[in-house]
């Protein structure tokens, strides 16, 4: 039954090695089940509802992501715009959650609606080469430098804005061994060695007294708090509410573009650099952001974390399946995933101007060491590049330095689009680009226009 589904042989892999693929997966972005209701209780959303929504939401969403396309893609509640929902939203304008909540239907739905009609998928097709392979290595630097942050390796510095951690800490040495064993496993090509990794820095927490052992099983929270609260603001009397819909469209549909295509070059999907089932890909993204404001939880993107399930060989959606069905248990067992993915309670605070400022990405060597070997495996894409084009060179390295640097995937495709649109419409080239790659750096340059 599962080679008729997921086509495993064809796809040269097995049942084991997919299994080992999603558990690693999982274990990778479990952290998602924890920091979500953390930041959304921020707006006055009942936390334990909104963990429950998050797993039901993403396992919706991965498991329908399995069978609409067999790929080995996860999605989940998309950091970055959780932020955005709560500070931007929610205390910027000072709208309550439930509307909050309604502008992420709307905008998902404006998603279902641009994805049936092929324009997502369109515009992921259109990039070229060099800008596929720039996304793919801009992620990589961009969840290896969130990999050294939650390793605490690197921190804070008021003068020079990041430095090199308190390696001392116990925290930080465990980050470290966690690095070398990954890497140990890796160099020997023993498979789930990622997840082995994993496994090893949260005992060697547990042992060390970084976590703590809370038990295995709990009833679930009540999602009652969150579950179809959502309410529809007057977008027509409060007409800086409309951008709010374009601001979470374009970040979801660039953030997925730009994951699908990176997963994509890891798990060899793309033929002739375009994903066959993008379309049903962006659809599925599309569908999940839909049903996470249904079920109370901020817009559900697919996430780059799947690439450390894809360097563990998984190929197939039943990587997805396995993916969905954990994040369906992990309602019933918080207190064992909290261990892996929850927050680690040392102090995080630096000086800066005078100032106590404290890290916005949480001190987590348990899952900082996995993040920091799937990125380096991601820049392996580098040879891939036309450096010897220069109007195809800088927009790559565009793209590959604002990820990181700008802490965005958006900006740094924006940037990607934008330059490589311009230097080749100034050196008399600009046939050689899809016309879709022009008509979004105009959109982009609207956009930062908008935003100053």
């Amino acid at each position: 039954m599962l080679e008729k589904l997921f086509r495993i042989k064809e796809n040269g892999t097995s049942i084991r090695r997919e299994i080992v693929a999603g558990c690693t997966t999982f274990a990778t972005l479990s952290y998602i089940i924890f920091v979500q209701p953390a930041l959304l209780s921020i707006a006055g959303m009942e936390p334990g509802a909104v963990m429950v929504a998050t797993c039901l939401s993403s396992a919706g969403a991965t498991i329908l992501m399995a069978f609409m396309t067999n790929y080995p893609i996860a999605l989940a509640p998309g950091m970055g715009i959780n932020a955005y929902f709560v500070f931007s939203v929610c205390q910027g304008l000072n709208l309550e959650w439930e509307q909050a909540l309604g502008i992420v239907f709307i905008s998902g739905m404006l998603f279902v609606i641009l994805s049936f009609v092929g324009l997502r998928a369109a515009v992921m097709n259109a990039l070229p080469s060099s800008l596929h392979n720039a996304i793919a290595v801009g992620i990589g630097l961009f969840i290896a430098f969130i990999g050294l942050q939650m390793s605490g390796i690197i921190t804070l510095h008021g003068a020079t804005f990041v430095t090199l951690g308190n390696i001392h800490s116990k925290p930080v040495l465990i980050a470290i061994v966690g690095i070398f064993i990954t890497l140990t496993l890796m160099a020997h090509r023993v498979k789930g060695a990622i997840l082995m990794g994993i496994l090893s820095t949260t005992v060697l927490s547990l042992l060390f007294g970084i976590v703590k052992f809370n038990g295995v099983v709990s009833a679930p929270p009540s999602i009652a708090p969150t579950f179809f609260k959502l309410s529809f603001p007057d977008i027509f009397s409060r007409v800086e509410l409309i951008p709010i819909i374009f601001v979470f469209f374009s970040v979801d549909m660039f953030d997925s573009i730009g994951t699908l295509t990176a997963t994509g070059h890891e798990a060899d999907l793309l033929e002739d650099g375009k994903l066959s089932k993008g379309r049903q890909a962006l659809l599925t993204d599309a569908i999940g952001s839909v049903g996470g404001a249904c079920l109370g939880t901020s817009t559900v993107t697919c996430y780059i974390e799947s690439a450390s399930g894809i360097a563990e060989g998984g190929r197939t959606g039943l990587t997805s399946v396995v993916v969905g069905l954990l994040m369906l248990l992990a309602i019933f067992f918080s207190p064992l995933i909290k261990v892996v993915g929850g927050e680690i309670p040392f102090d995080q605070t630096v000086v800066i101007n005078g100032n106590p400022t404290i890290a916005t990405i949480p001190l987590h060597p348990i899952i900082g060491p996995a993040l920091i070997a799937v990125g380096g495996l991601m820049l392996k894409d580098l040879i891939n590049i036309n450096w010897n084009d220069f109007t195809e060179a800088i927009p790559a390295a565009l793209t590959v330095f604002l990820m990181p640097l700008s802490f965005s995937i958006t900006d740094g495709i924006a940037f990607g689009f934008i330059s490589i649109s311009f230097l080749k419409l100034v050196t008399g080239r600009h046939k050689e680009l899809n016309p879709l790659v022009h008509y979004f750096a105009v959109f982009f340059v609207a956009r930062y226009i908008g935003f100053a």
